[in-house]
């Protein structure tokens, strides 16, 4: 007999709450009073200042908006994260920090202030002219170096700071170093250090900085308005809608929501927190065990972040680099979405069996009830993918996207309450709302691209990034002489190293830090460079996952009340298919495939043998075939899996038949444990 679970009285203010007070990033304040005024009243300025310069930009150039934008939103880092971990009664902004803001604001703002590094001789193009930056221009650079080092450990913690810190004694000291070293350098004095950060666009002012100010930000202002608008509950319940009456239903409804919820938070951890609130009592109903649904929360919402139509921030960065548009690396990622999605339903279909899993009727509406009364959320969705497809500039796209689904959301709320100035009031009221948490939203991520210039200016100016690639290659040409083997070992060095690095730093920042050192050995080795971003964007998520600091699983464990690390290893065991599919991408000429780079023929045989690929894994870790898989099907699998990721005609061929073999012993095995049960009772009944 199916379960019944009810719906939460309000799941739109449920969403909203744990949204709110989860994030990727360590937690931030939760303001009251004219300290949330203040606060409220600068972001929404920020907002519509980062709209303005979508239509009408600034006639001084980029760079002179990039300075104008950190020095108005780096200041508010300090008043909406507090300096340690700790809640206090009273979370409101103390002293120090509103000195550390103001100070950010004034060292932020130096280069195009009257008094500052534009001084009364010629101002802001005399400062990026200079030649030798002067004393204060040197005091106001290093000011602001240790204000956004600052702004970064309190967002994500002191690992990224560390990491900074270390590329600059690095820069620093380079010159002590033996000179037979391979990676050593003549040395950098401060000053030019400083220089190369505030005045270079290679520093804080860089492509993430860029990234972050253009994209980044209108795109989490359009989640918020979605969210403002309803469409997270929407999603929620269209899901439950599709797949309620079946045993297989809270698994695949789970995945589905995630997917969904995606495009509302961009987080892979708040959507497994958002995710979490509505569907652990589904699943708990159905009978999954607690570190299996946390597993499946925390895949599932992990997989946000490499679905499109809006992928994490790094894809953004991807477009930058490569110089391509937004849209390209949207297509690239619908196969291995895909490939990803279809890894945790065969992991879903698994588990509902093993588990004797039972239906879950949930009281929600029907599909086509559902899409009358809310369908509208998918249209701006929609327009994006429209608009990049004409060409136009993604942060062109979601500027209108995110008027349509503001004006979509007050016609709705007229068609149901009627349309009165009260009803107006209140719309732009949450409109704004949604404009400033767009842009508190958006904070850490701003702080991370900031330091990643750290990063990114150290490796440019001792040519740090092609030696570490080197001797990235030197190491698998030690242990091989053979190219493929090379090739392979690289790849294999390099998914541990992003993976690794991914467990200290946030996504981001792991694909800069990445790109610009691994990148390059993987170029070098024939790889070309579409496939090397996407390898890398693919680990730097997934290592979001990864355990022992899997912060995905761990927000899914404290849901559920399950084992972190139990929850860590069956996350890792639902998301294992996703960390093998990224290494078909670079190993043969083949895997372009995978991201619609060949003809289509190619991309139909190539994705076919993915998905067998995905399923073998999947036999391997789920453990299930037709029946249960015992070991000889599951060694089977193994090689069968790594054969049809390969992506050769051989090498497939043979994957294929291994995986026959593997399904021919299941259904004899299963056959004979039939007969056997029915002799059993035969038996017993006589």
């Amino acid at each position: 007999m199916a379960h019944t679970v009810d719906p939460p009285a309000d799941r739109a203010a449920l969403l909203t709450d744990v949204v709110g007070s989860h994030d990727e990033e360590r937690p931030s304040r939760r303001l009251t009073g004219r300290w949330e005024t203040l606060v409220w009243v600068a972001a929404v300025a920020i907002a519509l200042l980062v709209l303005k310069q979508v239509f009408w930009p600034f006639a001084k150039g980029n760079q002179y908006y990039l300075v104008i934008f950190l020095g108005l939103t780096l200041p508010l880092v300090f008043l909406c994260y507090r300096p340690t971990a700790k809640r206090p009664d009273d979370d409101n902004p103390r002293l120090v920090d509103w000195l550390l803001s103001i100070t950010a604001l004034l060292v932020g703002l130096y280069p195009v202030l009257p008094f500052g590094g534009g001084g009364f001789a010629g101002g802001y193009d005399a400062f990026l002219d200079r030649p030798v930056l002067s004393t204060a221009d040197v005091v106001a650079g290093a000011l602001l170096l240790v204000l956004v080092l600052e702004a970064t450990r309190r967002t994500t913690g002191p690992v990224l700071p560390i990491v900074c810190l270390v590329f600059l004694a690095f820069a620093y000291y380079g010159g002590y170093l033996p000179q037979d070293w391979g990676f050593a350098h003549a040395g950098i004095d401060f000053p030019q250090i400083v220089n190369a950060l505030f005045n270079e666009q290679s520093g804080f002012y860089g492509v993430p900085l860029d990234v972050a100010a253009t994209y980044i930000v209108l795109f989490t202002i359009y989640g918020a308005v979605l969210t403002a608008a309803g469409a997270g509950p929407f999603f929620v319940d269209f899901s439950f809608a599709l797949f309620r009456r079946s045993r297989t239903a809270a698994g695949r409804t789970a995945a589905l929501s995630g997917f969904l919820l995606g495009t509302v938070s961009g987080s892979g951890t708040a959507t497994t927190v958002s995710l979490g609130a509505i569907t652990w009592p589904v699943l708990r109903k159905a009978g999954y065990p607690r570190e299996n649904a946390g597993g499946l929360l925390a895949a599932s919402g992990i997989g946000a972040i490499l679905s499109p139509p809006t992928l994490g921030a790094a894809a953004f960065i991807i477009a930058e680099y490569l110089q391509t548009s937004y849209l390209t690396v949207l297509v690239w990622a619908i196969v291995p979405t895909l490939l990803y999605y279809l890894g945790i339903v065969f992991a879903v279909e698994a588990d509902a069996r093993r588990f004797g899993a039972k239906p879950v009727h949930v009281e929600s509406p029907g599909v086509w009830p559902l899409l009358k009364r809310g369908g509208y959320h998918f249209a701006s969705l929609a327009i994006i993918v429209v608009f990049l497809a004409l060409d136009i500039p993604p942060f062109t796209a979601v500027v209108y996207a995110t008027g349509v689904a503001a004006l979509f959301a007050i016609v709705a709320r007229s068609l149901r309450a009627g349309f009165s100035w009260p009803l107006v009031r209140d719309w732009i009221r949450d409109l704004a709302n949604a404009l400033a948490e767009g842009v508190r939203g958006a904070l850490p991520v701003i702080a991370v691209c900031a330091a990643a210039g750290v990063i990114t200016s150290t490796i440019t100016k001792t040519g740090l990034g092609l030696e570490l690639a080197a001797a990235l290659v030197d190491a698998a040409n030690a242990l091989a002489t053979n190219p493929l083997v090379v090739l392979a070992l690289t790849v294999v060095f390099s998914a541990i190293a992003v993976s690794v690095l991914g467990l200290a730093v946030p996504v981001t920042a792991s694909f800069i830090i990445a790109w610009v050192v691994l990148g390059p050995a993987l170029v070098d080795l024939g790889v070309a460079p579409a496939e090397t971003a996407m390898f890398i964007f693919y680990y730097a998520v997934l290592s979001e996952v990864t355990p022992p600091t899997a912060l995905a699983a761990v927000a899914a464990a404290a849901i559920t009340g399950g084992s972190v690390i139990r929850t860590m290893w069956q996350t890792w065991k639902y998301t294992l298919p996703a960390f093998l599919v990224p290494i078909a991408f670079v190993l043969t000429d083949n895997g372009s495939a995978l991201l619609l780079q060949r003809p289509f023929g190619d991309v139909l045989w190539v994705t076919a043998a993915s998905a067998a690929g995905v399923a073998a894994l999947a036999v391997v870790t789920g453990g299930w075939l037709f029946g249960p898989a015992r070991w000889p099907e599951r060694a089977l699998c193994v090689p069968a899996a790594l054969l049809l990721l390969y992506l050769q005609p051989l090498s497939v061929g043979l994957g294929i038949g291994l995986l026959a073999l593997a399904v021919a012993v299941n259904l004899i095995t299963r056959r004979k444990t039939v007969r056997d049960k029915t002799a059993q009772e035969e038996n017993a009944h006589a």
